[in-house]
């Protein structure tokens, strides 16, 4: 199965709640703006995003004479697309690079990790793992079996350290070693911890201090099945650090895929990547329009 089908089938939940409005083949009436505006809404794009396509939509059908509901699948998908902040680089393949990763427990922090490992190795890039979260008891550990798996090795300290030094410690054997990427796994933790975000910050201002040798990216790692809560933990993860971009995971998970654009939209950032299942290759480089194709149900 390739990644756009498994985007398909991934986003399959979605797309059954975003794209209802078009499975009848109706008329472009006023029902017609209103169910697909609601639609938006409840699919967790935000209203003001739902309110604005949906009246450039509503332009665009009087102006190209469009008076059936399929008609509009490819302009919706195009004109959602557009609400996406493009990526200015991909600091995965815009070499050297540091990425700190950060986000909440259980979003899937560490699992993102390995599997851009695996994917570095696989194509040959000289690729090195950081463990700085030091607090969760089989946090190193999980490490370590995603380090192997990838054929990657993994720098860590005991449990307890200091996760600011640790990410120090990484460094200095990135360039002892000659490593082009550099994944560093931080610990999750509450966005509404004022003391454990500022702990946060301390890691990547040390990171970046120290890192002379390579850009160092901080990315955050979104669960998507957190709907609405996810775009606080993400308001509050940028205000604190300043984010570069985001990796949203478990978009199979979630009806309501839509919350991908609400943070990259109201957040400014751009989506690196997108999870859509369990293996290596269902973590892969986002592409807007593929993503709200797959989300409304063109060319299925």
């Amino acid at each position: 199965m390739g990644f756009m089908d498994s985007l398909k089938k991934g986003l399959s939940r979605s797309r059954e709640a975003i794209s209802e409005i078009f499975y009848m083949g109706g008329e472009v009436d006023e029902d017609f703006w209103e169910d697909l505006e609601d639609t938006l809404v409840m699919g967790d794009m935000g209203g003001e995003v739902a309110s604005r396509v949906t009246d450039d939509l509503r332009e665009q059908a009087a102006r190209e004479n469009i008076t059936r509901a399929p008609q509009l699948r490819e302009a919706l998908a195009k004109r959602l697309a557009a609400e996406f902040v493009p990526a200015k680089g991909d600091p995965f393949t815009d070499l050297p690079s540091c990425v700190l990763f950060v986000g909440i427990n259980g979003a899937g922090k560490t699992t993102t990790v390995g599997k851009l490992a695996g994917k570095a190795h696989g194509d040959g890039v000289p690729c090195l793992i950081g463990g700085a979260d030091t607090f969760r008891a089989a946090a190193i550990e999980q490490l370590q079996v995603w380090g192997k798996r990838a054929s990657v090795d993994v720098v860590t300290r005991e449990r307890g350290a200091d996760p600011a030094s640790v990410c120090y410690d990484v460094i200095d054997e990135a360039e002892r070693r000659g490593a082009r990427l550099v994944l560093i796994d931080t610990a999750g933790r509450l966005h509404t911890s004022a003391d454990l975000m500022r702990e946060l910050a301390k890691v990547v201002n040390v990171t970046r201090k120290r890192c002379a040798s390579m850009p160092v990216s901080v990315v955050l790692v979104i669960d998507a099945t957190t709907g609405q809560n996810g775009l606080n933990q993400a308001k509050e993860f940028n205000q604190a650090l300043d984010l570069d971009g985001l990796i949203v995971t478990k978009l199979d998970g979630t009806a309501k895929g839509g919350i991908a654009l609400a943070i990259s939209h109201q957040l400014g950032l751009p989506i690196f990547r997108i999870g859509v299942g369990e293996t290596i290759d269902d973590l892969q480089s986002f592409d807007a329009l593929e993503f709200c194709r797959a989300l409304v149900g063109e060319g299925m």
